[in-house]
């Protein structure tokens, strides 16, 4: 089959790999409809070099039809229409029953002290390769598979995979006040989502912040307050001004680790790009390797007694924060990766409603074959061509 391989930092191709097939009685293949890039793909793209093999299968956001099952596999059938959520999951173990998918017990990556694997992600998560690809093997098939119905196009559901549970659990940990005001760092998928979901979910108003013309255009016509970071001295400031003096009751960062506006730590992330895998990944899970512009941001920007809630990924170990800061305002923080299956009845009303309450119709930019993924991935990662959300269609 054809599938989009890593083959070093910015260097992804399609290659002919081995057809996946069923290895455990838990298993499912799916022909693959539909598959996306995620933001945190570009730090596979950019960043997280020195933990990924040449010739691993990338993506994490696919859709597709059932073509076979394992034994064990009972609550989907071939031929059946599904989207496989991005974390690997049984729903069975201690952190499933918690609602914690992203931790699961079964899937735990012991050897690097991390969660539950991931579809695409790294050996930190599994090294299991990933759905941009014709065909994916999909293990815990038995619990993670979410069945759709026919006839919508892909997009009204694909997303369910990971940037609608993603945007849901930002709000939902964000914890804001009915009435209250929200700021979401950063306009790309996950914030466009997470913005629109915070006015469904009862914020009066949500404040997006983007310095991307066209992301910010696009939250606009969602009715979010839109707020260019390049046309401002002072975030914290203007914020502040629109709420009272105090700033808004929660924040949302949905940008991560490769921040705009962090010299030095650019430069770090550059620097390890460079090095041997064996010297630049134990440096990169000792050291402090984020740009923390929009985590500074938004510990600045927020309320006293406001809540924080991450969603953008970061992965330093030893990054420095500002203690005093974040203490002094008695601030509470919650972030993590999505547990997806914890939101899936939650979200699913907003995907089937026709009225398309929070405009899954309006995120999709570009969608293309898979052929033209190397391109793609660039277009993205430079912001160039109005790109916000890059649909593959094997």
């Amino acid at each position: 089959m054809r599938a989009v391989t890593w083959h070093g930092k910015r260097d992804i191709r399609v290659d002919d790999v081995a057809d996946p097939t069923i290895e455990e009685p838990t298993d499912a293949i799916i022909r693959v409809t539909s598959t996306a890039i995620c933001g945190s793909d570009l730090h596979l793209y950019e960043v997280f070099g020195p933990f990924i093999d040449e010739g691993d299968v990338l993506g994490h956001e696919p859709m597709g039809i059932v073509e076979a099952v394992g034994s064990q596999v009972t609550h989907i059938a071939p031929g059946d229409r599904v989207v496989i959520p991005f974390n690997i999951a049984c729903g069975q173990c201690y952190m499933c029953d918690l609602g914690m998918q992203s931790q699961c017990e079964t899937t735990q990556n012991h050897e690097h002290g991390t969660g539950a694997s991931l579809f695409g992600y790294t050996r930190l998560y599994g090294q299991v390769p990933g759905g941009q690809a014709e065909y994916l093997r999909v293990p815990q098939a038995h619990y993670g598979p979410i069945k759709v119905p026919e006839g919508p196009p892909d997009e009204q559901f694909l997303f369910l995979s990971d940037v609608l549970p993603t945007a849901y659990q930002a709000v939902a940990y964000a914890d804001v006040p009915d009435g209250g005001t929200v700021a979401v760092l950063g306009l790309g998928p996950i914030g466009q989502m997470s913005a629109r979901m915070a006015r469904q979910l009862g914020a009066k108003e949500v404040f997006g912040v983007d310095m991307v013309p066209e992301r910010l255009q696009m939250a606009a016509r969602h009715g979010i307050h839109p707020i260019d970071l390049s046309a401002t001295d002072d975030l914290g400031a203007e914020l502040r001004e629109l709420t009272g003096g105090r700033g808004p009751d929660s924040v949302i960062d949905a940008v991560g680790m490769e921040a705009h506006g962090a010299g030095l730590a650019k430069t770090a992330q550059t620097l390890v790009g460079l090095l041997p895998d064996a010297v630049a990944a134990p440096l990169m899970e000792q050291a402090g390797i984020d740009r923390l512009g929009a985590l500074q941001a938004a510990i600045d920007v927020v309320r006293r007694g406001g809540t924080l809630s991450i969603s953008g990924v970061y992965g330093g170990a030893q990054d420095p924060l500002p203690m005093l800061t974040m203490f002094d305002k008695q601030l509470t923080i919650r972030m993590g990766q999505a547990n997806v299956r914890r939101w899936t009845d939650d979200v699913m009303g907003f995907v089937t409603d026709e009225s398309d309450p929070i405009g899954v119709a309006d995120l999709t930019t570009h969608r293309l074959p898979l052929a033209e993924a190397p391109a793609a991935y660039e277009t993205f990662q430079k912001k160039q061509d109005g790109a916000i959300k890059i649909v593959l269609e094997p």
